[in-house]
């Protein structure tokens, strides 16, 4: 049995994350789709899962562990595979500030104003407007932050990059323009160039799929 099953959804950036994760660090995996708009993460079989009926999950057969929420099973595989944990205590503190940081105005303004543009939700003009703008002051406050850095946190990459990588990446699903922010960019570059790695239309299978 393969050690690790991602349950997700293709067009989910937490989701996404994970895939993300596994692929970069070469760690095979069976991956479950979960069919949200069929109701699925609400199913009694996925709810014991995952009490909050939402997506990723991971589960690993061999700790007999199941864990939800993006940022929690980053941590978890990078302790598991020896990989993107930062090389210490200190380290590993700092990406999980930046891992927070990133559930806020960033996640909020990106991820609801891509959900707008493709169709999944309808917001009232001024809801709409607040979530790009929410964006856009994160996106500066990020470019601001990354003036100098090659990454975020130290001298190499860490968990702090691909989970803010997840969710800078659908800008574009956005309509948002990063040319503003190129410092953004350039360390997109970098996260893009790492062996292994995929963007959001490739990481991740439409079906259920086998390692």
């Amino acid at each position: 049995m393969t050690r690790y099953t991602l349950h997700g959804i293709f067009a989910s950036g937490p989701t996404y994350k994970v895939g993300l994760m596994l692929n970069l660090t070469g760690t095979p995996y069976d991956y479950e789709h979960v069919d949200l708009r069929s109701g699925a993460h609400k199913a009694d079989a996925f709810l014991a899962k995952n009490r909050y009926g939402q997506v990723p999950v991971l589960e690993d057969h061999e700790k007999d562990m199941c864990l939800c929420q993006s940022s929690v099973i980053l941590d978890y595989l990078a302790d598991e595979t020896g990989q993107f944990g930062g090389k210490d205590r200190a380290e590993r503190l700092r990406a999980r500030e930046w891992q927070l940081w990133g559930a806020g105005q960033l996640t909020t303004g990106i991820y609801r104003t891509r959900a707008m543009k493709l169709g999944f939700f309808t917001f009232p003009e001024q809801v709409a407007e607040a979530n790009l703008n929410a964006a856009n002051g994160a996106l500066k406050e990020l470019n601001g932050l990354l003036d100098g850095r090659d990454w975020l946190v130290g001298g190499g990459v860490t968990i702090a990059d691909l989970d803010i990588y997840g969710i800078v990446a659908y800008a574009q699903q956005a309509q948002i323009d990063l040319g503003a922010y190129p410092h953004v960019r350039r360390w997109m570059s970098r996260v893009e160039a790492l062996p292994r790695f995929q963007s959001v239309d490739a990481a991740l299978p439409k079906e259920s799929a086998k390692a």
